[in-house]
C-alpha cells in the first residue's frame, strides 16, 4: 500500500468515528430492545454470572476478574505490580515475587491472559499473562486467584506475544516486540539491520512451580506481536505476526509501513524440541530469575543461568514466513486448525492462510526467498481467501464454534461477523469507539461457548459519566447467539483491557479454595494458636509472632521497642471459616497494611524512627466488634531500659 493510500484510509476513517460519535449521542434507544437487554444481562441477587472472564489490565500491571453478563467487577488479581488493597508486593512473603536481573521492578504492562488448556479446551486450572516492560510471564491458580509463579525471560525486549499457550500447556510462548542486540552489547542503533534479533522463547507450562525457558529461536530483527498455537492438525505450531520486516529503528509509523506484505512465522515447536534433543541448540548466555511461591505460601526468588538457543539455519524445518499484508497483529487459528487469519491493520482485505496448503508448499518447496535461513512461502501458495468488504484496519479475530469468525477494526469502529470456508461478510456492528481486541469464551480454542463477543474499545469518550481527562476504558457486551449482533451492555474495565479470555463458571469453582488450613500453615513465622503469640528480640530485629481472630490481636500491648529497632509483624489468622480475612496496619508503616486469608500468615517490616505509642488495628471489617480490634505499640529512646513485654487483657 502507497502512502497516499494509506493517508485516504486514516482520513476516511476519521470522518467514520465522528459520524459515530454525533450518531450515538442523538440517538434515542427503542425502549423494547432496551428492556431486552437489560434483561439479557441482568443477574440477580444472590445467583451468578455464567462466565469468568479474565482482562488484562494493562499499564496497571494486574489482572482483573469480572463475571458476564453483568459485567462486574470481582476481583483485581495483583500479578506485577505492587498491591496495597491486600499487601501483594509489601509484604515479605510476597516481595520475592516481584524480583528481577534489574532488582525489585514493583510494576508491569499486562497485556495478554492466557487460559490453560487441555485438548484445545480450557480447562479451569491456571490463567498465565506476560509483563511487557521488564520481560516476564505468570501463573494465577484459579484455585486461590492468586499469583503463584513469575519467570524472567533472558534474552528478549517487549514481551509482547506472550504469552499465548499450546493446546495441552505444553508450552506458553513469549516474542520479543523490539529487537535488540542479543546477547546485549553497547552498539549504535545505526546498526540495527546488522546487529539486532529477536527471539522466540518456549516455557514448559504445564509444571507448577517449574516453569522455565525450554528453549529459544533467534529471529530476524523484526518486531513480532500477537501470536497463537495451533490445534488439531495444526497441533505442533504456533503462529507470530511481525511487522517492521524494513527493520527500521526510528519513525515507525512512516519506515515500517513500507513494504506491501509482512509476514506471518509459523513455528515448528515439535521440531524444536528434536533439533534440541539432537544437540543442534547452541548454549547462550542468559540470566533470569524464577520466582514462586512455594508449599509453605512464601515467594522464593532463584537465579538462573543460560538457555537453548536454536539458530533457524542449524535446525531445517523449524520456522517459515508466510507473507501477509500489512503490519499484522492478531494471527488467529479457526476451531478446526485449518485456517489462519492474519489482521493486517493498513491492509483493505483480510488474508486467510491455510495449514494443509502451506504444508504443500513446504513439501513442494514453493519458496520465493530466504531470510537468515528462514523460508518465505509463497504468498499465492498459501492464503486461502482474502475477505473483503472486511472493513478498516483489522485487527483481532476470534470464533463461535459455529462456523462464523468475528473481526474488529480499529480504524472504523465496528465489529464484523464472517463466514468461514465462503469468506463472506453475514452482518457488521458499530462499537464505541475505536476497538482493539475482542474475546468470546473459548473463542480462540476447539470449543468456543459462543453466546457472547466482548469488544475492547480504546477510547470511551461518551459512554459514561465524565471523570476528567483520564476515563476507564470501555468494554462491550454484544449477544451474537443468534443471527444479527445485538449489543447488550457496556461497562469500563481497570486499566488498559488489551486483551482478554473467558471460561464457563463451572469449570473453575469446583477448584475454589475458601480457606487454608492452619495445621498445614507451613509459614516458619506460622502459629498455630494464641498461647504461641510472642514477641521476641534479635538484636536490633523485634519479631512479633501475633495472632489475630474476631475480634481482637494477641499481643495487642507491646513495649520494649527501641528506636532503630526492625519490627517484623508475623500476622496469623486463625479463623478456620470461609470470608473471615483479618487486616493489619500500624501507623508511620511505609508499605502498606496486610490482608491476611484465613488459616494463613503474612509479615510486615516497621521501622520504629521515633519515640511513642503507636496504634496499629485490623483493616478489615470482620465483626460487630470489628472497631475495637486495635492495640498499641510502645517505641523508647535507644538504648533506654525498658524490656520487651507483651499482653492481651493482662496477660
Amino acid at each position: 500500500m502507497k502512502r497516499p493510500l494509506l493517508k485516504n484510509l486514516l482520513a476516511v476513517a476519521s470522518v467514520i468515528a465522528v459520524i459515530a460519535v454525533v450518531a450515538n449521542g442523538c440517538s434515542t434507544p427503542d425502549a423494547s430492545g432496551t428492556a431486552d437487554a437489560a434483561q439479557a444481562v441482568y443477574v440477580a441477587p444472590g445467583t451468578y454470572d455464567e462466565f469468568y472472564a479474565f482482562m488484562s489490565g494493562g499499564y496497571s500491571g494486574q489482572l482483573t476478574v469480572m463475571g458476564l453478563p453483568s459485567g462486574r467487577l470481582l476481583k483485581t488479581v495483583a500479578v506485577f505490580s505492587q498491591f496495597p488493597e491486600n499487601g501483594y508486593g509489601y509484604s515479605e512473603e510476597t516481595k520475592p515475587m516481584l524480583q528481577t536481573t534489574y532488582g525489585f521492578i514493583p510494576w508491569d504492562d499486562a497485556h495478554h491472559p492466557q487460559l490453560s488448556q487441555t485438548a484445545g479446551v480450557p480447562d479451569g486450572r491456571w490463567v498465565f499473562i506476560n509483563g511487557n516492560n521488564t520481560p516476564r510471564v505468570a501463573r494465577v491458580d484459579l484455585g486461590s486467584f492468586e499469583t503463584e509463579e513469575i519467570l524472567e525471560i533472558p534474552n528478549s525486549a517487549g514481551n509482547h506475544a506472550s504469552p499465548f499457550i499450546t493446546e495441552n500447556s505444553e508450552y506458553i510462548v513469549a516474542s520479543t516486540r523490539f529487537s535488540v542486540p542479543i546477547p546485549q552489547a553497547d552498539i549504535s542503533i545505526s546498526e540495527y539491520k546488522a546487529q539486532f534479533k529477536g527471539t522466540i522463547s518456549f516455557v514448559r507450562a504445564d509444571r507448577p512451580g517449574e516453569m522455565d525457558v525450554a528453549f529459544q529461536i533467534m529471529m530476524p530483527g523484526f518486531d513480532y506481536d500477537v501470536s497463537h498455537a495451533g490445534k488439531g492438525p495444526s497441533h505442533g505450531w504456533v503462529f507470530f505476526s511481525t511487522y517492521n520486516t524494513e527493520q527500521a529503528n526510528t519513525l515507525l509509523e512512516v519506515n515500517a509501513s513500507q513494504a506491501d506484505k509482512d509476514f506471518v512465522a509459523a513455528v515448528n515447536w515439535q521440531r524444536g524440541e528434536a533439533c534440541v534433543a539432537e544437540g543442534k541448540a547452541r548454549d547462550f548466555p542468559g540470566r533470569y530469575y524464577h520466582n514462586h511461591m512455594n508449599e509453605a505460601r512464601v515467594g522464593v526468588s532463584t537465579v538462573k543461568e543460560g538457555v537453548k538457543v536454536l539458530f533457524p539455519e542449524d535446525c531445517e524445518g523449524l520456522v517459515y514466513f508466510l507473507p501477509t499484508p500489512k503490519s499484522p497483529h492478531g494471527v488467529d487459528v479457526d476451531p478446526s486448525g485449518e485456517y489462519i487469519v492474519a489482521g493486517g491493520k493498513l491492509a483493505t482485505a483480510l488474508p486467510v492462510h491455510s495449514f494443509t496448503k502451506m504444508k504443500q508448499a513446504i513439501a513442494d518447496q514453493a519458496f520465493e526467498s530466504t531470510v537468515d535461513g528462514i523460508p518465505v512461502i509463497r504468498y499465492d501458495a498459501v492464503i486461502a481467501a482474502e475477505v473483503e468488504n472486511i472493513g478498516l484496519g483489522p485487527l483481532h479475530t476470534e470464533f463461535d464454534g459455529k462456523g462464523n469468525a468475528y473481526t474488529t477494526n480499529f480504524l472504523s469502529s465496528e465489529v464484523t461477523k464472517w463466514k468461514l470456508g465462503t469468506w463472506e461478510v453475514v452482518d457488521r456492528i458499530p462499537v464505541y469507539y475505536s476497538v482493539g481486541h475482542l474475546m468470546i469464551p473459548g473463542g480462540d480454542s476447539r470449543q468456543p461457548w459462543g453466546k457472547y463477543l466482548v469488544a475492547m474499545n480504546k477510547i470511551t469518550k461518551d459512554r459514561y459519566l465524565p471523570t476528567g481527562p483520564e476515563l476507564a476504558h470501555s468494554a462491550q457486551l454484544i449477544d451474537i447467539s443468534g443471527d444479527k449482533m445485538k449489543l447488550l451492555l457496556d461497562f469500563p474495565t481497570m486499566g488498559e483491557p488489551h486483551y482478554a479470555q473467558a471460561i464457563a463458571a463451572d469449570l473453575v469453582m469446583g477448584r475454589e479454595v475458601k480457606f487454608f488450613q492452619l495445621q498445614e500453615n507451613g509459614n516458619p513465622y506460622a502459629i498455630r494458636s494464641e498461647a504461641e503469640a510472642r514477641v521476641e528480640r534479635e538484636g536490633g530485629v523485634v519479631h512479633v509472632y501475633m495472632s489475630s481472630i474476631r475480634s481482637h490481636f494477641k499481643p495487642d500491648n507491646i513495649e520494649g521497642i527501641q528506636v532503630g529497632d526492625e519490627v517484623h509483624f508475623h500476622v496469623t489468622n486463625l479463623e478456620q471459616d470461609w470470608d473471615v480475612p483479618h487486616g493489619f496496619a500500624i501507623t508511620g508503616a511505609n508499605t502498606s497494611e496486610l490482608l491476611v486469608m484465613p488459616g494463613d500468615t503474612r509479615t510486615i517490616v516497621w521501622k520504629a524512627d521515633r519515640p511513642g505509642v503507636y496504634p496499629f488495628y485490623c483493616t478489615d471489617f470482620c465483626s460487630a466488634l470489628h472497631q475495637e480490634m486495635q492495640g498499641y505499640l510502645r517505641v523508647s529512646p535507644k538504648g533506654s531500659n525498658v524490656p520487651i513485654s507483651f499482653s492481651t487483657g493482662g496477660n
